[in-house]
């Protein structure tokens, strides 16, 4: 279970470390960009029961703290998800990861034989 630690804030936002990863790369991307937007979670299971949001502004200090000394492979799909929810009025919403699908190839279709 990694962290977010936000501004002066003493208690760190708990979220599993795959989801963290790749949160990071949508806020990072979009503070590089110089913009603020919002991030939305699910208080997790142990916490009190509800939802959080926090305003995220590239002046205010940011630090992402991983149990997992390993960087996980990246889903791009979850990524894109992310990145097209934080372009959203809505800001990031965390979201499940969406898992990738192999894509099944198309089977050419047989010519019918003519029936005699």
């Amino acid at each position: 279970m990694g962290s977010l630690h936000y501004g002066g804030s003493d208690s760190p936002i708990r979220i599993e470390d795959r989801a963290l990863a790749h949160l990071k790369v949508a806020i990072a991307t979009k503070l590089r960009r110089n913009e603020s937007f919002t991030l939305s979670w699910r208080h997790s299971d142990g916490d009190e029961n509800g939802r959080s949001t926090i305003w995220l502004h590239p002046s205010i200090p940011l630090r992402f703290t991983f149990d997992d000394p390993e960087a996980p492979q990246l889903n791009l799909k979850w990524i894109e998800q992310l990145m097209m929810s934080a372009n959203s009025s809505g800001g990031i919403s965390l979201v499940d990861e969406m898992l990738e699908t192999p894509e099944t190839p198309e089977t050419p279709e047989t010519p019918e034989t003519p029936q005699n």
